[in-house]
């Protein structure tokens, strides 16, 4: 039922950000489908992310709880781009080349 009210919820702010989106020029219309996008994404991450986890949406601690797990599973996201950018970065990008 939680994840029917959340859905609901979801869908009504993207067409809230459409409809109010869509009164503005062209040049806003790409910022409206990238603040949509990322709305999808956070949506579908959090419940990827809390799928299995036993937590009470209803209570305060819970709430607190599914929030923490999110922001850790957040940042190690976050480090592990950071690591691999770093061992990207210290890579030898010039191939094989050969003596003329």
């Amino acid at each position: 039922m939680v994840v029917g009210v959340a859905l609901f919820l979801v869908s009504a702010i993207i067409l809230i950000i459409w409809v109010f989106g869509g009164l503005k020029r062209m040049k806003h219309k790409f910022f409206v489908f990238l603040v949509i996008l990322l709305i999808i994404i956070s949506y579908l991450s959090f419940t990827i992310v809390l799928k299995n986890q036993n937590i009470d949406y209803k209570s305060v601690s819970g709430v607190v709880k599914a929030s923490k797990l999110y922001y850790a599973w957040l940042g190690s996201l976050f480090g592990n781009f950071k690591t691999m950018t770093s061992y990207a970065v210290k890579m030898d990008w010039k191939g094989n080349e050969t003596l003329s």
